[in-house]
């Protein structure tokens, strides 16, 4: 028996949720968990593609050699909110799949991406059967749907953690809300609001060891200061737009730092496109050649993958200045599908959840894929965090039961934590 195909999808370019076509995906796929027998799966990751390549017109023609084969319920196709291409068909249509495939690759065929395929680290197709890797496709469409909710908590991530009623008070951000608070941020004084929270080496029983000190500047404490009635949170698009600006104003403020501390084993969050932006290049004057290597620039994944070619940009001039990449706000269940080493990051954080502690040894391929001396243990806020990266082989941890370990550890020794 044929499972009912999925609600259509809107055409490319309508205005639809993010995060649909993924949801219409994992609903398919978990109908079809029954009648898997000679169903097979390709994901056409149009995403690679040059940003010139991806506009709508594109995008709409590259979903087009496949229409016939869904207009017969042959196969269904998925048009995913990163630009990929997500198609699942009958084994027996497999040569008119290829053939659609051939005809994207003649349509791309003047992309860096298709003409560097056999040499580069990105390849454009994936073949799934789903008799084999039924589990995997159902894992990378989940992936996928987690990573657009993601993007709706992107204001917890970059943000001190903090009671859920607390953050979702307040008038919804509007563009002329943005514009009075964009005005407001370049005269503000954001030297109080600057944090800064260690990334610290813990091996055993010993002492944390500060590797780097993440600098960032609070949301929450902004919102208070310059907007409390404001929910900058309500709009993913808008608070995106404002973090940017906010990444301009912290460059700003550590050029004119006298801390000279912060010039070296620091982290900073920022926005791909403001590496790429002048007030970088002019931070990026103002540091000390011998210290680049002991900075790190922290990029949010949802960033990253939205624009994957004006990251790997980004990413080039970035290391070959000798910055350091970190890959930020990655959950366990996303880590299957980020290639550290591919992607040229030097370091992911993995976000700590309570839930991992019931599955640590199931997690064991995924790390040491990724390199266990390479993942930081982020919102280590209890013991049990800790516990956990110890037993699964981390050594780096960053949250607040590392601060109350790295404060109890100073005032043993008779220093003073700085702010």
């Amino acid at each position: 028996m044929t499972p009912p195909p999925p609600s259509p999808a809107a055409p490319v370019g309508a205005t639809v949720l993010p995060g649909a076509a993924e949801t219409q995906l994992v609903d398919y796929l978990t109908r079809l968990d029954r009648h898997r027998t000679d169903r097979r799966a390709v994901l056409i990751q149009l995403s690679g593609l040059q940003p010139i390549n991806r506009r709508e017109h594109h995008l709409r023609a590259a979903s087009s050699p496949f229409a016939p084969l869904v207009n017969v319920q042959n196969a269904q196709a998925f048009n995913l909110t990163n630009a990929d291409l997500m198609v699942v068909y009958k084994a027996a249509v497999q040569d008119a799949v290829e053939a659609a495939i051939v005809k994207l690759r003649f349509m791309f065929s003047d992309d860096p991406m298709i003409l560097k395929e056999e040499t580069s680290t990105l390849s454009f197709c994936t073949w799934y059967s789903l008799i084999e890797d039924y589990t995997e496709v159902m894992d990378l469409a989940r992936g996928r749907l987690d990573e657009i909710m993601e993007l709706q908590r992107r204001a917890k991530v970059r943000a001190e953690p903090a009671a859920p009623d607390k953050r979702s008070r307040g008038v919804p951000l509007t563009p002329d809300l943005l514009t009075k608070a964009e005005a407001a941020l370049d005269q503000a004084d954001l030297a109080n609001l600057m944090r800064r929270q260690a990334v610290c080496a813990l091996v055993g029983q010993s002492s944390p060891q500060p590797v780097f000190n993440e600098l960032f500047i609070s949301i929450l404490e902004l919102r208070q200061a310059l907007m409390p009635q404001v929910n900058v949170a309500s709009s993913p698009w808008l608070f995106q737009q404002l973090t940017e600006t906010l990444d301009r104003r912290v460059l700003s403020l550590l050029n004119k730092h006298d801390d000279r501390t912060l010039e070296s084993d620091i982290s900073i969050n920022l926005n791909v496109s403001t590496i790429l932006s002048p007030e970088f290049q002019k931070f990026d004057d103002n540091v000390r050649p011998g210290t680049r290597g002991t900075i790190v620039l922290e990029l949010q994944k949802i960033d990253i993958f939205a624009d994957l070619g004006a990251y790997l940009f980004a990413r080039d001039f970035a290391r070959d200045r000798g910055y350091r990449i970190c890959i930020d706000g990655l959950t366990y269940a996303m880590l299957p599908y980020v290639d550290r080493e591919r992607l040229g990051a030097d370091l992911i954080k993995l976000v700590w959840e309570p839930s991992l502690a019931d599955e640590a040894g199931g997690q064991s391929q995924a790390i040491r894929r990724i390199g266990p001396s390479r993942i930081v243990l982020c919102r280590c806020d209890s013991p049990a965090a800790v516990d956990y990266g110890q037993s699964v082989g981390l050594s780096l941890f960053q949250g607040r039961h590392v601060e109350m370990l790295l404060q109890t550890d100073l005032r043993r020794r008779g220093k003073a934590r700085p702010r």
